[in-house]
């Protein structure tokens, strides 16, 4: 398990508390949910923090002991610690992968690392989502087909108020007829980062076996490369001048 890539899973863990019908789809909550699978997964280990643990579960020992951080949260933004966001966001430039899944674009660490409001449209009407492949060669869309169809979910739709992505691997259409740039892939100093929109609480869509495969894929993708280390400031030079 030493050559695994460690996953830590966060979720507010809110909903599942709070709303029954997400309690039903989520039994042991949305995060736990994508640990499972992910620990069947070859060559990952994945593990779980929430918002009521101290720190938000993001420890200096949880966050170094990360590779690739996943982020799902939604109704208290506002509750996680400015402290805890600046140590996840060193860790970020320092090489941790991030993935932002779903209503976690309005996350306080998307926000400051995209530096705009991250806003959209939205619709909750339970709609069919169809989520497109635009760049198949990427290693976030291996073993995919042409397009994923998510039955019921809730609608985003553009205008998606982030920086244009340095690769954009999926669009979605929705039957209200709106499109969204649904999976976007980002470089912040030595970390990936890739937001990927599908996952309402009410919806079992964690459990769908083309979603559950761009996460998995999503973490080898963010998981630190093995790359020389970056040298900032003042240098002498390699060669006589």
């Amino acid at each position: 398990m030493s050559d695994s890539i460690k996953v830590t899973v966060w979720n507010e863990y809110l909903h599942e508390k709070k709303d029954e019908e997400v309690a039903r789809v989520y039994p042991k909550g949305i995060h736990n949910a994508i640990a499972e699978y992910l620990n069947t997964q070859p060559g990952i280990q994945a593990k779980t923090a929430t918002l009521d643990m101290p720190e938000h579960g993001l420890t200096d020992d949880v966050l170094n002991d990360t590779d690739v951080l996943m982020w799902w949260g939604h109704i208290a933004h506002d509750q996680v610690s400015d402290e805890v966001v600046d140590k996840v966001y060193s860790r970020i430039m320092d090489g941790m992968g991030l993935i932002v899944l779903h209503s976690a674009h309005f996350s306080k660490i998307f926000k400051k690392l995209m530096g705009s409001t991250c806003n959209l449209k939205w619709r909750e009407a339970g709609e069919k989502e169809r989520l497109w492949v635009v760049e198949p060669g990427h290693p976030i869309a291996e073993g995919l087909p042409e397009y994923i169809e998510i039955p019921h979910t809730e609608m985003y739709g553009e205008r998606f108020d982030i920086p244009q992505p340095d690769t954009l691997v999926f669009i979605s259409w929705f039957a209200g007829g709106e499109v969204f740039r649904s999976g976007c892939c980002y470089n912040r100093g030595n970390g990936k980062i890739f937001y990927f929109r599908p996952g309402h609480e009410t919806f079992p869509i964690y459990y769908q076996p083309e979603v559950q495969k761009v996460l998995s894929n999503a973490v080898r993708w963010a998981a630190p490369a093995d790359g020389p280390k970056p040298n900032f400031g003042n240098v002498k030079p390699l060669e006589s001048i």
